[in-house]
């Protein structure tokens, strides 16, 4: 892993400075006009198609891809600066998340001209969302065990199978899946394949799953032999595991993974008194560890931007921020002195936001020991 990351501190330029302080502008004007709550999880709970539509019209969307594309052909750690400020400002960016985080990419590297040309545009406006349908029901993190199954049939193909914990497939535009195409379950890796379903579709049902707060971001996505074009295929066919490995490098080491609960540390840090040595010293942990986590994944965005796949590393930054995420919320409830209250402005919100969410930290993404054992392999370690 030390071979590829580079993980010297990364010093932004002045067009990465002005962008940040564009970005922080818009924000607070956001929060002054009434457009959004700070959340905590804000980019897993918060979805507001409007203010994606708004961040797309300023150019903070599909940041990377080439403007023939609909893109800005910025890099790829501008596209990081923008990122870490709307999610340091809990901003409602769920909508637009998955599709600009790592479907855009995928459909860059992987799809056809005609892919590119229908599903970039879109989502570089903040008009085209994404859902991955990639868990199922006792399959959990292992991904080659999945059981949907795509099958030839009339010049397209004929998807059947149950996708688990699909976020936002409830006003996603499309869902990518990944289905088996060829050979038996017990291949693992070898025939799989991924497909990109428009949504809605007659025979794929999305049914709601309710989270203990109340709340709807999660869904069960039932494909009933549901046919689609043979052009729905993404990629090669058989080489599902190989693109969504190098998906999930995007999926794991973005500032999305440790600053989820950014908002909560820093209401909590700014009124704290200065009397309280205990809370003073856990907010002085608690921000050199954020600090750390930051360079490592700046370090993985840098890797991806000259063209590695650093899935190792990635693995590495979504372990060590999912634990620290959770670290902040116990810090701040044992410490703060609070009630949570669903709803409220400030600290006593944005808890309330951050603990029912916190055991999600470590599942989404990969679960934690799958994590561990993906760096172990890729250390040598046996």
């Amino acid at each position: 892993m030390t071979a590829t990351i580079d993980l010297a501190a990364h010093r932004p330029g002045d067009s990465e400075l002005r962008l940040r302080d564009e970005v922080r502008q818009f924000l607070d004007d956001q929060r002054a006009a009434g457009a959004f709550r700070p959340r905590s999880d804000a980019w897993m709970s918060a979805a507001d198609p409007a203010f994606s539509r708004r961040l797309g019209a300023r150019g903070w969307l599909g940041m990377t891809l080439p403007t023939r594309y609909g893109g800005h052909d910025r890099s790829p750690l501008e596209r990081f600066a923008v990122v870490e400020e709307l999610l340091a400002a809990g901003a409602p960016v769920a909508a637009h998340w998955i599709a600009d985080r790592q479907m855009a990419p995928s459909v860059l590297r992987n799809g056809t001209e005609e892919q590119r040309r229908r599903y970039l545009p879109g989502i570089a406006r903040g008009e085209c969302f994404f859902a991955i349908g990639m868990s199922e029901p006792d399959a959990g993190s292992d991904l080659a065990a999945v059981r949907t199954r795509a099958r030839e049939a009339d010049g397209g193909w004929e998807i059947t199978g149950t996708k688990l914990w699909t976020t936002g497939a409830h006003f996603a535009h499309a869902i990518v899946l990944l289905a088996r195409t060829d050979g038996a379950p017990g291949d693992r890796h070898n025939g799989l394949s991924q497909f990109v379903v428009d949504l809605p579709h007659p025979a794929v049902h999305v049914r709601p799953i309710t989270t203990i707060d109340g709340e709807h971001h999660f869904n069960e996505v039932v494909l009933d032999h549901a046919v689609v074009p043979a052009g729905a295929l993404l990629g090669e066919r058989g080489a599902g595991w190989r693109q969504v490995v190098a998906e999930l490098a995007h999926e794991r080491s973005g500032p999305e993974r440790f600053l989820s609960t950014a908002p909560l540390l820093e209401t909590w840090s700014s009124e704290l008194r200065l009397t309280d040595p205990v809370a003073a010293r856990e907010v002085g942990r608690l921000t050199a560890r954020a600090w750390t986590l930051r360079q490592l994944s700046l370090a993985v965005a840098a890797a991806l931007a000259a063209g590695r796949s650093p899935e190792v590393a990635a693995a590495l930054v979504k372990d060590l921020g999912s634990r620290f995420e959770g670290d902040v919320v116990e810090t701040v409830r044992r410490l703060a002195g609070i009630e949570p209250r669903p709803g409220a402005d400030g600290l006593a919100g944005l808890l309330a936001d951050a603990i029912p969410h916190t055991p999600a930290f470590t599942l989404r993404g990969g679960t934690n020991e799958i994590l561990r054992s993906v760096v172990a392999r890729g250390l040598g370690v046996r």
